[in-house]
């Protein structure tokens, strides 16, 4: 568990019964490089299929606020923002992009995945 999961809050979906993806796109994230202490940006697109509960944008943006000042690794940081995320919304299924801003004349985007089990 990330030391910001309790940031999030979240809501009850309306339409429980219902298929639907929800889209949010954070193209303002920011955090640490931990080896260089370089600030690196990007853009963060959460997809998912909600159950129950849906995510409170508010709360999701300061929680992704807080890892600004955090060193931490790109796989890092989408992993656990993936892991915090499903933890308190339990969605169907969820993908977070994080596509990280040119750094040393190379880009990088990590994608991961999570599908609930029947």
């Amino acid at each position: 568990m990330s030391e910001f999961r309790n940031l999030l809050e979240t809501f009850d979906n309306q339409f429980p019964d219902r298929d639907y993806t929800i889209e949010i796109v954070s193209p303002e994230f920011t955090s640490v490089c931990p080896r260089t202490g370089q600030p690196d940006f990007g853009t963060i697109t959460i997809n998912y299929t909600p159950d129950k509960r849906c995510v409170e944008l508010k709360s999701l943006k300061f929680y992704l606020q807080s890892f600004r000042n955090q060193g931490i690794f790109y796989e890092h940081v989408t992993n656990t923002i993936l892991d915090d995320l499903v933890a308190v919304t339990k969605p169907r299924s969820m993908k977070v992009e994080a596509a990280f801003n040119a750094r040393g004349g190379m880009t990088e985007t990590v994608t991961t995945k999570y599908a609930a089990t029947l």
